[in-house]
């Protein structure tokens, strides 16, 4: 050891390298500390929404709402199917409906137009938000996803395996 090693010593050149870097961060945030306080945020509100959602209720209303849901893409793609077999089956009567949809003002139609965009808007925002494959595990699966420990594999359904391995 160096003469200047014994005079300090070892505590007091490990002293002297704490107070270096104490004193930076004085003037120069500390990237990876800021890094865990965002992670651990983000954790935190992660099991919060992962509580609001733990005791959702599987009743009859929330099956019913849950079906609601489910309606406007299918009776929208039926109902522009139902307008070509209506056009064929019977064209005076499909003309008569069309020149009253012509009378319709405008703002309706903006109107219409903004609901069915937001509604169709947020489906999409949440599923890019959220990809598929884990919308449809719950929000406990994704903070087990976030933590590391990987997905939940079905052992005894090898088509959900094979589907599991596929989204990843």
């Amino acid at each position: 050891m160096g003469v200047i090693g014994r005079a300090l010593g070892s505590g007091a050149i490990a002293s002297v390298g704490e107070a270096a870097g104490d004193l930076s961060e004085v003037f120069v945030a500390n990237a990876t500390r800021e890094m865990e306080l965002s992670q651990e945020a983000y954790r935190m509100a992660l099991e919060a929404a992962a509580e609001e959602y733990r005791h959702a209720g599987d009743t009859r209303f929330d099956r019913f709402v849950n079906g609601l849901n489910r309606l406007p893409r299918p009776l929208m793609a039926l109902g522009t199917v139902g307008l070509f077999v209506f056009a064929m089956a019977d064209p005076s009567g499909f003309s008569a409906r069309m020149v009253g949809l012509a009378e319709v003002p405008e703002p309706l139609w903006w109107l219409l137009g903004a609901i069915v965009g937001f509604y169709f808007g947020a489906r999409e925002l949440h599923y890019r938000r959220v990809p598929r494959a884990v919308a449809a595990r719950s929000v406990g699966g994704i903070l087990r996803r976030l933590r590391g420990t990987g997905v939940e594999r079905s052992e005894t359904n090898p088509a959900l395996s094979d589907w599991a391995d596929g989204q990843r």
